[in-house]
């Protein structure tokens, strides 16, 4: 994996060697969802990105720091899984009418079940529950009650506690679980809708799949946000194939090499940051301009993973297939978005998912990388409010207009599903 900037550069600390530093950024393209070498000019902002961000924003706080009420679940190893509570208010409940309704199309019965419909968000390799802060305004505004957590290994959750120290890896599977562990931690009745960017989508595929009655009983509504069902070892991430590849072959032994130095990695990862800037803002973001604190804000939430977590999740993204597994999803209301300039998780894997959902609402944003919710969130807003109005939550969920994003005015493009070859 090489890694080429131009331009003068601070000479190297002691501590560290070039080499080391050339991993750090390599490790940042990585954790920026690009698992595959790269070759990269310095990226620089121009003189119109340059300006300081707004910070008067129509939020509760700045980014990262909406909390709700803490709470802990344990995994089946015993790993602590940290989730909060953003709780509705509390209503009277209508009563229940001694009838069966349909949900979305009408082709699966489900009983009319009390208490608030919860909303739980898994977020994405590399990131934490704070991805989810222009989601999280929008339905705090709204009343709806969500549950947020951070992935094992990520945010504030524990890491894997019964893992030896050269054990398997984690796998898409024991994520599903984990997913389990915090929805009967913080969300043990009622009807749910669980929403997952990326990784955060594949826990949600994993759940259904081991869990189908949960699915049957409970979930009243599924959104699938920049993801994939499988075929991610085709990904080359808009780079050339052969180089990717060769890459791709060496970079699970070399990951684990780093892991076992991480103090250096994450001294070279600092060295580098000019790099890593510039890589998370290519694989996170697609628009002309993204606001400096919206891409700052994504680049400290993807530094903040440890070298040795990006090692032990990464084999699970070439492993991973749950395209059988959106069977159990038939019948209930789906939204999948997708960023038509997504480099991680191309449009054509949500496609790929449309056309095992037909009844799904397949929305490609224009202008729009990986991280489709930081960059457009006034459309997945609008689009996942509607979602959670079919689902039975409280209507009006609100926007956060359009801070982070270019096309204030920007309409998503709803998209049949796309015929198969």
């Amino acid at each position: 994996m090489v890694v080429a900037a131009t331009g003068a550069t601070a000479p190297a600390p002691r501590a560290w060697s070039r080499p080391t530093g050339l991993a750090g950024a390599a490790i940042g393209v990585l954790a920026a969802g690009a698992a595959a070498g790269v070759v990269v000019e310095r990226l620089t902002m121009g003189g119109g990105v340059r300006r300081r961000a707004r910070l008067a924003l129509e939020l509760s706080g700045p980014y990262g720091t909406l909390r709700g009420a803490p709470g802990t679940a344990h995994a089946e190893d015993g790993t602590a899984l940290h989730y909060e509570i953003d709780e509705a208010p509390v209503a009277v409940p209508e009563p229940v009418p001694p009838r069966r309704r349909r949900l979305f199309g009408g082709r699966r019965e489900q009983a009319v079940r009390p208490g608030p419909v919860t909303v739980v968000f898994s977020h994405g390799y590399c990131l934490n529950q704070d991805s989810w802060h222009f989601q999280r305004a929008a339905l705090r505004a709204a009343g709806v009650r969500a549950v947020y957590w951070d992935q094992r290994g990520h945010g504030r959750s524990g890491r894997g506690v019964t893992r030896a120290q050269q054990g398997p890896p984690v796998t898409i599977d024991q994520l599903g679980r984990d997913l389990k562990a915090v929805i009967d931690a913080a969300a043990p009745t009622g009807p749910l809708v669980l929403v997952g960017h990326s990784m955060g989508g594949m826990t949600v595929m994993a759940l259904a799949e081991q869990f189908p009655g949960l699915v049957r009983e409970r979930v009243a509504g599924i959104a699938l946000v920049g993801t994939s069902s499988g075929g991610l070892a085709d990904v080359h991430f808009g780079l050339p194939a052969v180089g990717v590849n060769a890459v791709r072959r060496l970079l699970p032994g070399v990951l684990r090499a780093l892991g076992r130095r991480a103090d250096l990695v994450e001294r070279g990862r600092q060295a580098t940051a000019d790099v890593l800037a510039g890589i998370v803002t290519r694989y996170s973001f697609a628009s002309a301009e993204v606001d400096p604190v919206v891409a700052r804000f994504a680049e400290r939430m993807i530094e903040s993973t440890p070298i040795d977590v990006v090692a032990e999740f990464y084999p699970a993204f070439d492993a991973h297939d749950k395209t059988a597994a959106l069977a159990r999803f038939h019948g209930l209301p789906v939204l999948i978005v997708a960023g038509e300039g997504d480099l991680v998780t191309p449009v054509g894997h949500s496609e790929t998912m449309a056309r095992e959902l037909p009844d799904a609402e397949l929305v490609r944003v224009p202008d729009a990388g990986h991280l489709v919710m930081l960059e457009h969130p006034e459309i997945v807003n609008a689009r996942l409010a509607d979602l959670l109005a079919r689902a039975g939550a409280p209507s009006g969920a609100a926007t956060v207009g359009s801070h982070g994003s270019t096309r204030g005015t920007a309409q998503p493009q709803r998209a049949e599903p796309p015929r198969s070859p």
